[in-house]
């Protein structure tokens, strides 16, 4: 982001934004890991523990990642740096972000629709309403800069989170107009999400200094028998504990 004190709002916006977005790699990530657990067996590898996942649609996931997350989309191909844009035009850079939220806000409906998995739901219900919020942020910001009022095609696509109970439950927290600094001194970002969400249901937008609820993420639970032939795991907790000791 270049200029970032004079630009000082619309860097904060970006930053914030970015800050969640890395919160939510963590969720899905963990969400990813609790649905997983109890996958492979706890057993002796000479039995072939895994042999049932090998017929699974992505079983690269499981030699990869064991019984839990990898960095890499449904098909295999991991994150890389074509993912980031970076054009040196700060509208047409806030133009592409608004572009790819709108994209996410409609794949996490249809990830919503592709499974009954009540854990999962809860997790896409969630980033459904605080993608909104990161769309609705952009769109904003563009109007500040370019007059061009960018909230009036919201919401897109034209889906009302209203109609999704795990979207709901946090709308009406207000969770649909929040906006966390997740740092100090990134409260400029008032000057562009104030006012209402006219696009939603005209609730007042707020800039909130921290943290939203639940972070940070909680500790995974480890998989010890996966880490094998290796230290038995007790040993690897104790080897930790020493170390910890000197600091």
């Amino acid at each position: 982001f270049k200029d970032k004190e004079k630009l000082k709002p619309f860097h904060e916006l970006v930053a914030s934004i970015t800050a969640e977005e890395l919160g939510h790699v963590e969720l899905v990530s963990t969400t990813i890991n609790m649905l997983l657990e109890g996958t492979a067996k706890q057993a002796d590898p000479k039995s072939a523990p895994m042999e049932d996942l090998k017929d699974e649609r992505y079983a690269y996931h499981f030699l990869a990642g064991g019984p839990g997350h990898v960095v890499a989309d449904s098909h295999g191909a991991p994150w890389n740096g074509t993912y980031v844009f970076n054009s040196g035009n700060v509208i047409v850079d806030l133009l592409h972000n608004f572009f790819l939220e709108t994209g996410a806000r409609m794949h996490k409906h249809r990830c919503y629709q592709l499974t009954s998995n009540e854990t999962a739901r809860q997790m896409i219900g969630y980033l459904m309403v605080r993608g909104g919020v990161h769309q609705a942020a952009y769109a904003r910001a563009l109007e500040e800069l370019t007059g061009v009022q960018m909230t009036k095609f919201l919401p897109l696509p034209n889906i009302d989170d209203m109609r999704i109970p795990e979207a709901r439950k946090w709308m009406e927290k207000s969770e649909h107009t929040r906006l966390y600094t997740w740092g100090p001194d990134f409260m400029n970002m008032e000057g562009i999400w104030s006012g209402v969400a006219h696009w939603a249901d005209g609730a007042k937008l707020e800039v909130v200094d921290g943290l939203p609820p639940g972070a940070p993420m909680p500790d995974a639970v480890g998989t010890p028998y996966q880490f094998a032939p290796e230290f038995d795991p007790s040993e690897i907790y104790k080897i930790a504990q020493k170390l910890m000791k000197r600091t």
